[in-house]
């Protein structure tokens, strides 16, 4: 499988596909990073968190998987170590507070990405660009 194949993915989602993500976007603030059409071993998934081994599937007539497809992906990632959440394209059209819900649930004490309440490293405060970051370059230049 090729980052081209999950790239098409990416590119053309279906409605409750762009509702999931909108959705999931919500727990970036937690700290809850999710990528869409993800590959894990020979599989994609609609939607992986790999912090917290949580993968969202937003199933429905398009995806033409049969419930014994399913089944062996689903044995899979759990052997992998991730939870799987299924929910139709109904669900997150038409109940995003309930899928909203199950969500915060599952995500209730997984540990996020980072901490969310510390801003990821930059930058020295000081500024100066790379000649005050590296005090040896700048003697090498001289």
């Amino acid at each position: 499988m090729s980052t081209r194949r999950e790239r098409e993915l990416r590119v053309n989602p279906t409605v409750p596909e762009r509702r999931m993500w909108r959705l999931l976007h919500t727990f970036r603030s937690a700290g809850h990073h999710f990528r869409r059409q993800e590959q894990i071993g020979p599989y994609y998934v609609d939607f992986a968190c790999h912090a917290a081994r949580l993968v969202i599937e937003v199933d429905g007539e398009t995806h033409g998987h049969t419930q014994e497809a399913d089944a062996l992906r689903d044995e899979f990632l759990r052997y992998e170590g991730y939870a799987v959440l299924r929910f139709s394209n109904d669900d997150v059209v038409q109940n995003e507070d309930g899928v909203f819900t199950v969500l915060s649930s599952a995500l209730a004490g997984k540990t996020p990405t980072r901490n969310p309440r510390r801003p990821p490293p930059g930058l020295p405060h000081e500024g100066g660009g790379e000649e005050s970051a590296s005090p040896q370059s700048a003697q090498t230049q001289q």
